[in-house]
């Protein structure tokens, strides 16, 4: 296998691998390039959107700051709203849903360091150069999702259809369909009913 099939398929790898180098500081480059656009210039942001995201719908939109790890390995689907300082770290692939919206500086991390230090400090080749041992996994977020701000996902969980995620949330494990959940570590409060229909709410009126 080469370190690119072993990273996208959740095995030991080494990041510094030319071709992985490569496509880092190519997604670092169009993260920073985006960041520098003004809101007006909306053709030069989707030209670099469509470079960075290239498995992004056409209709996404990123409020900006953001940070892409390697962008290639991502998949948005439409209508997506990422408020400010979204940060994505794709060494795993990353896949969210239609109509999905992000709250300011959410986090979604596949990376899966090591927790033994014999595992996770720098080594270095008879050569002398340096690498270190990572692996990763996936991130599913599903359709008609909202993830508040603040908000921070591991690698490894997937989020049901149609949840809310409150503010402040680490989310450890899978959250299931239609469900409010809360916390760190992030758990499920309730389902999400038609009794939440906003309609319904009359104090907010």
């Amino acid at each position: 296998m080469t370190e690119q099939e072993k990273m996208l398929a959740g095995k030991i790898y080494d990041p510094t691998d030319p071709l992985l180098a490569a496509q880092q500081h190519k997604a670092h480059r169009l993260s920073k390039l985006y960041n520098d656009t003004f809101d007006e210039d909306t053709d030069k942001q989707a030209k670099i959107i469509a470079e960075m995201l290239p498995k992004a719908a056409k209709d996404i939109y990123l409020q900006g700051p953001v940070f892409f790890d390697y962008g290639i390995y991502t998949t948005i689907g439409d209508h997506f709203y990422g408020n400010a300082n979204l940060s994505v770290l794709d060494d795993c692939p990353v896949t969210i849903g239609n109509n999905v919206m992000f709250g300011p500086n959410v986090t979604l991390a596949t990376p899966m360091h090591p927790l033994r230090y014999q595992d996770r400090n720098i080594k270095r080749r008879p050569n002398g150069d340096e690498y270190d041992d990572e692996y990763a996994k996936p991130i599913n977020i599903g359709n008609n999702c909202w993830i508040a701000s603040n908000v921070v996902v591991i690698g490894g969980v997937t989020i049901g259809d149609g949840c809310v995620i409150g503010a402040g949330s680490v989310v450890t494990r899978d959250i299931p369909a239609n469900s409010l959940a809360v916390g760190n570590p992030c758990r499920v409060v309730r389902p999400i009913t038609d009794a939440d229909d906003i309609h319904l709410k009359t104090e907010l009126f």
